[in-house]
């Protein structure tokens, strides 16, 4: 028996059973040996040791199979078998366990997820192409960029980005936003898609691993997901009750509705005051309140637009991206072929190429002013929609060893080209809609100088002889009203009469559902076939909103579904049910102020916070370094080395001066609402009462809550770390790492240094270095305050086989 054990010892140490393919002559001796009691028990032993080699069930199968009479095989090895390879041709053939057990062809370990060691001298990378473990997948690369896509550009690069082209300078506005997007977009873009295509998790699962203590980022991107999902929904509730009601002609906004009192006809002050468009978006759309604090009961119109939107979302989500995926193929691609459509008869109208060149007349002045700075970080940092979980979620379903990078900057390109071509269409719009209204200006006013000449108010000798009453010009009316202006300058302002420039009307800056639903549906109504351009236009903002709100359900239902065992179908049902309950604030008659507070304070700082956190956990916590060779070896190739200085000094550093900026402009300006005042038909700025503004700061509190909750609860150990959550993929990563043994320490783990020494009851392993590289980790002292990933270890180990194995009995002696 003695005897027995050193020759079994030589061979364990010599050949490494279980950890390289095994050749045939060496099973025929282990067979021998393996009759024995003892060494059926030492063999065991081993198996148990070795858990990241071979299964326990496989290893206890293969010893009692061992020390059992075996009776003749009555079938034959198949032809194609490795051992009848081996008999009838004289190559080399390696068969494993599994070819000898099964007939099966062989499997892979040098390669498999599963190998402790490899070959000599072989590196063994860090990550390698998991196996299925079930988790979804895109069915192609085209449809998980067009998911992408269909998130980031959304109804801001509509109606925000040719906002702040206009306000911040024209061209000029684009020199700080291109910047600010290879600084700040791309990289943390190509963060998050890194960390989500790595751990093959939603933004709570991701999180949990890169540094259990601040697992509550996760949460907070969900919250801030639900909170906007909320009333962005409600927006694509109103574009549906426009897409309707454009199936009629005249358009319903296109003049003012008629009241009559018996036989005299008069039209509606309140939209005689403001204009057609206008009226019918307060009063007949919205059917505002004068102040938030009036309810003024449910909008049924509005009510039943939600329910209708709700439904669209739940059916476009209810099966994960095995449905929304088909749904991006069109609501991802649609938009654009109304953008091209839009600005091909855009370019046709009179007065748009005014519109177009004051959009791209830079104000270079402009870009010394810090407010322009921020605007454009912030909208960098919304249009890429980081922060809000869908960008990890999506990335999450791609294969681990997806060129990530490329779509990085694929889709941040895409998104920057689309605001550029929204903001000419607009413009294009605007100054076509511009002229229209400078023309009806100069008609007013010519009516008022005719009425001053008849009544002797003005002289006729005021009026320069080669002008035209009956077509009159813009520039003649100018001339006219410039030696108006200086002869009468004394009485002049009790004229009435207006300059008529088409600049002013250029400058007239609207912005988000100003420009959707009150300017650009004006300019549309003289459109010629009116109905069909609102139609497009409308159904464009309905798949621009229906591609946003995908990832945002996405950022939602992923995480939970990763961490907690529920039905998929089931959880997003449920998930729509309420949030259309909880839309109900946004459809009463003041709903729209509710829109307003929950977009000016819900995701803005909270979502900046999060990001910061995200990026500080990467590259601070996690480790830069250590986040480069994980890329490295998940793309098969290094990132370049400036996003190295990116993501450790530059975007923390420019998200710290982000959140600075908008915590002292929350400070400085008032908080408040632009406010529908019926009796003066135009908006009015009022701030918000007490409850209201209580309102305000719970929306930040409650997004950001979860960040100190989660950080106290494990740095007490409080609340588990989430690792009995991880998938198989994730154990499989953690494998590789805490099976990467040296050499010598293997042979002193199977059977110590020398021949009959008793194994020490835990293994030997490579120690964790930090990111700096020089303090080691324990891999046994891990807790959920560990921010390196490590305290998902034993998650490795099924949840039935014991994190330290039972120290085995020692051999006995034959003598």
């Amino acid at each position: 028996m003695h005897a027995s054990l050193q020759i079994f010892s030589h061979i364990c140490a010599h050949n490494k059973p279980w950890i390289s393919p095994l050749k045939t002559h060496d099973l025929k001796s282990l067979f021998s040996i393996a009759l024995t009691a003892t060494s059926i028990h030492l063999f065991s032993s081993l198996c148990l040791y070795h858990y990241l080699s071979l299964p326990t069930s496989l290893c206890l199968a293969l010893s009692f199979s061992l020390s059992a009479p075996q009776p003749p095989s009555p079938n034959p090895m198949p032809k194609n078998s490795k051992v009848t390879q081996r008999e009838q041709s004289h190559e080399h053939v390696t068969e494993s366990v599994a070819d000898l057990l099964a007939h099966e062809e062989p499997f892979d370990y040098k390669n498999s997820s599963l190998n402790v060691g490899g070959a000599a001298g072989k590196k063994v990378p860090q990550i390698e192409v998991p196996e299925n473990d079930g988790r979804p997948a895109w069915n192609s690369k085209l449809q998980y960029i067009l998911a992408q896509v269909g998130f980031s550009v959304g109804l801001g690069n509509v109606w925000r980005f040719p906002y702040l082209c206009q306000k911040n300078g024209g061209g000029a506005y684009l020199v700080p936003y291109f910047i600010l997007l290879l600084i700040i977009g791309i990289p943390l873009f190509f963060l998050e898609l890194a960390v989500g295509q790595k751990i093959r998790r939603g933004s709570i699962g991701v999180w949990n691993y890169v540094c259990p203590s601040l697992g509550g980022i996760g949460m907070s991107s969900l919250m801030v997901c639900g909170f906007v999902g909320l009333y962005y929904n409600v927006i694509i509730g109103w574009s549906i009750f426009y897409f309707f009601q454009s199936f009629q002609y005249p358009l319903p906004w296109s003049e003012c509705p008629i009241r009559r009192n018996g036989t005299l006809a008069i039209v509606e002050p309140e939209c005689d005051k403001s204009s057609a468009t206008t009226y019918f978006w307060y009063r007949q759309t919205l059917n505002t309140t004068s102040t938030i604090a009036e309810s003024g009961g449910l909008n049924i119109k509005m009510t039943l637009s939600l329910l209708v939107a709700w439904i669209i979302v739940c059916l476009a989500v209810i099966r994960g991206i095995a449905s929304s995926g088909k749904v991006m193929y069109f609501s991802s691609l649609f938009p654009y072929v109304v953008l091209f459509c839009f600005l091909v008869r855009g370019l046709m109208l009179k007065g748009s190429v005014d519109g177009i060149a004051h959009m791209f007349t830079p104000k270079l002045e402009k870009m010394l002013e810090p407010q322009v700075w921020r605007e454009a970080a912030t909208q960098v940092f919304f249009a890429l929609g980081l922060g809000f979980g869908g960008v990890i979620a999506f990335s999450s379903y791609n294969k681990i060893d997806n060129n990530c990078h490329f779509d990085a900057v694929l889709v941040s390109v895409i998104n920057f080209l689309t605001s550029i071509l929204a903001t000419l269409v607009v413009f294009a719009v605007l100054g076509f809609k511009a002229n229209i209204m400078n023309e009806k200006c100069v008609v007013d006013n010519a009516e008022k100088i005719v009425g001053y000449l008849n009544s002797n108010v003005l002289s006729h000798d005021l009026i320069p002889p080669h002008v035209n009453f009956s077509h009159l010009s813009t520039s003649d009316y100018a001339e006219m009203y410039g030696v108006i202006k200086t002869v009468k300058e004394g009485s002049f302002a009790q004229l009435g009469l207006e300059p008529c420039l088409l600049e002013d009307e250029l400058n007239k800056a609207v912005q988000g559902t100003g420009l959707a639903f009150i300017a650009f549906t004006e300019a549309m109504t003289h459109f010629p076939g009116s109905p069909f351009w609102s139609v497009m236009f409308f159904f464009m903002l309905i798949n621009l909103g229906l591609g946003s709100m995908i990832g945002t359900m996405t950022g939602i239902t992923t995480p939970v579904l990763d961490t907690y065992k529920v039905q998929k179908e089931l959880f997003t049902v449920c998930c729509c049910i309420i949030a259309f309950f909880c839309g109900l604030l946004f459809v009463q008659r003041s709903g729209n102020y509710f829109v307003t507070m929950f977009d000016d304070y819900s995701a803005g700082l909270p979502l900046t916070v999060v990001v910061i956190l995200e990026n500080l956990s990467v590259a601070w916590i996690y480790g830069t370094k250590r986040f480069m060779q994980d890329l490295e070896d998940m793309l098969g190739f290094r990132p370049y080395k400036i996003y190295f200085y990116l993501w450790k000094y530059v975007s923390p550093l420019c998200l710290i001066v982000l959140i600075s900026a908008t915590v002292i402009e929350m400070a400085i300006s008032p908080p408040g609402y632009n406010a529908w005042v019926q009796e003066l038909a135009q908006e009015r700025f009022q701030s918000y009462p007490p409850w209201a503004l209580a309102m305000c700061f719970a929306l930040i509190v409650v997004a950001m809550l979860p960040l100190p909750i989660v950080f106290i609860a494990r740095r007490f150990n409080l609340m588990s770390d989430g690792s009995n959550k991880l998938s198989v993929s994730y154990r499989k990563t953690m494998m590789k790492d805490i099976s990467n043994l040296e050499e010598q320490d293997e042979a002193r783990f199977i059977l110590g240094s020398k021949p009959g020494e008793v194994p020490s009851s835990v293994p030997t392993r490579k120690n964790y270095l930090t990111p700096g590289g020089t303090k080691p980790l324990d891999p046994n002292s891990l807790s959920p305050n560990s921010c390196y990933g490590t305290s998902y270890q034993n998650a490795a180990i099924s949840p039935t086989t014991p994190t330290t194995p039972t120290t085995p009995a020692t051999p006995e002696s034959d003598s």
